[in-house]
């Protein structure tokens, strides 16, 4: 249960991460523009912790 906790908190830091970097890079902020950037995130924070998990283990 543990690791299941730190894999989530893990995810949630690299999305918060992820989706600041797309709000700073963005030329015009909308409402739209913030939910793509918000879903986009993830999928990157899953990403983001797979390699990072595959670097660990060399």
């Amino acid at each position: 249960m543990t690791g299941v906790l730190t894999g989530a908190l893990e995810i949630a830091a690299w999305w918060a991460a992820l989706a600041a970097l797309w709000l700073l890079l963005v030329a015009s902020l909308s409402p739209l523009e913030a939910a793509v950037g918000a879903v986009a995130a993830l999928p990157a924070a899953v990403a983001a912790r797979a390699a990072r998990r595959a670097v660990a283990r060399r």
